[in-house]
């Protein structure tokens, strides 16, 4: 599978999860797993800021921004199913 074609897997998977009307969807990272014949992939989209405290941001000097961008760890098997959704943490 070539990225272009990883990308558009996870993102028609993904569509309606965010709940923004531009999730700003990416393809951020692509491996291979020969042994497993698998690609894991990490994908970020944005959405709503459901943290977001006006009172926070005034208390601490910093401003909380209207969206966030999560990341997932996606694994997509060689006949092109997404077999596994993972919560990634961007470290």
């Amino acid at each position: 599978m070539e990225l272009g074609e990883l990308y558009t897997i996870a993102k028609n998977q993904f569509d309606g999860i965010a709940n923004t009307e531009s999730p700003d969807f990416r393809l951020e990272q692509a491996e291979f797993k020969e042994k497993e014949k698998i690609w894991e992939i990490v994908v970020s989209y944005l959405v709503q800021n459901a943290n977001k405290s006006e009172n926070a941001s005034n208390i601490f000097g910093f401003q909380q921004l209207p969206y966030e961008r999560i990341y997932k760890k996606v694994k997509i098997n060689e006949n092109k199913k997404i077999i596994g959704f993972y919560i990634y943490e961007n470290k």
